[in-house]
């Protein structure tokens, strides 16, 4: 092992960060382990992105976030957290993936695997997963899904100027990626197997997308799915069993992401085998490993609508607590 720790944070996002900003002040010695970089879930969202909620929702450390409206974007998300991590001094290792955790209460190994390839160890008291689900998609499994010109992430719309391309989902996501490409000289088609848009789209964006589906400037193919991807088309086909072939030059799968469950469970957290949700002390955090705790939205299994960063980054203040009186 190289190093001795009483903390080991895995993760990275602002849920994590909170974490090591506890520990810093109960003066534990800490760990931050990202395997990209600095909440790098915020940095993959779209350039153009508008957080939902408002910026005092998305302040850690009780440091103020500055922003010139009441609803931050990208730019000045990632500016924040980057300043937090500098005030306070957090150690943290980025492009730097955890491997496996063994060991036990007061004695666990992380072990470790930089982008280069090669391997460290660390030993702590205490590990903290907080690793978030926005790198793992949800797939379509199907033909074609794993083409070039499909991808499950949307950052930018210039690069689709002038071309075809299919939108698949119903939620946030989905709906703020048709409106920025439709605006841009896109020619969109929203693809959803719901009859309509998802409930919890944002107030301000339903209006909008409604009445570009409305207008024509996006064509809406609601209780559709899409059963295979072309080289230059895509196969739909309806609840009522029609299909047809659309032309089409991109797609960007929208349809949601999940925790990784494989890496989870591999720590010897139990998982609910229908909701995937960890077993986890509702007070404490504490997984049923004695030692490891859990953090932000991985502790709701698939609902990962029920965790974001305004709920989830009060989770380190309850885990060093537990920490801190077991010491």
């Amino acid at each position: 092992m190289d190093e001795k720790l009483e903390v080991v944070v895995v993760g990275a996002g602002p849920t994590g960060l909170a974490c090591a900003i506890e520990a810093a002040k109960e003066n534990l010695k800490a760990l931050v382990i990202e395997k990209g970089c600095l909440v790098n879930s915020i940095f993959h969202y779209p350039t153009e992105m508008i957080f939902f909620t408002s910026r005092e929702l998305l302040e850690i450390g009780n440091i103020p976030m500055p922003s010139i409206s009441v609803k931050p974007n990208r730019a000045e998300a990632l500016e924040y957290y980057r300043r937090v991590a500098e005030f306070f001094r957090l150690p943290i290792h980025f492009y730097e993936r955890v491997m496996a955790v063994s060991g036990s209460d007061g004695r666990f190994q992380v072990l470790t695997q930089r982008d280069g390839g090669r391997r460290h160890g660390y030993e702590t008291r205490k590990v903290i997963l907080a690793t978030g689900y926005y790198d793992l998609p949800n797939l379509l499994e199907i033909p074609g899904e794993n083409l070039p010109k499909v991808s499950h992430y949307y950052t930018s719309p210039h690069p689709f100027f002038q071309q075809k391309v299919a939108v698949i989902g119903g939620a946030n996501s989905a709906a703020d990626a048709a409106l920025d490409l439709c605006r841009h000289g896109v020619e969109v088609t929203l693809i959803h197997h719901e009859r309509e848009l998802g409930r919890n789209i944002k107030y301000w964006v339903r209006p909008d997308v409604e009445n570009r589906i409305k207008e024509g400037s996006i064509r809406a193919l609601f209780e559709t799915v899409v059963r295979e991807i072309g080289e230059d088309w895509i196969r739909v086909e309806t609840k009522a069993g029609e299909t047809w072939q659309l032309e089409n030059d991109f797609v960007f799968a929208l349809t949601g992401y999940h925790p990784d469950f494989d890496f989870i469970k591999s720590t010897g957290v139990t998982l609910d085998p229908e909701t995937c949700r960890p077993v986890c002390n509702a007070q404490t955090l504490e997984s049923n490993v004695p030692g490891i705790y859990l953090a932000g939205v991985i502790i709701a299994g698939y609902e990962t609508n029920e965790i974001f960063i305004e709920n989830g980054r009060f989770h380190g203040k309850q885990i060093i607590a537990d920490i801190r009186k077991k010491a």
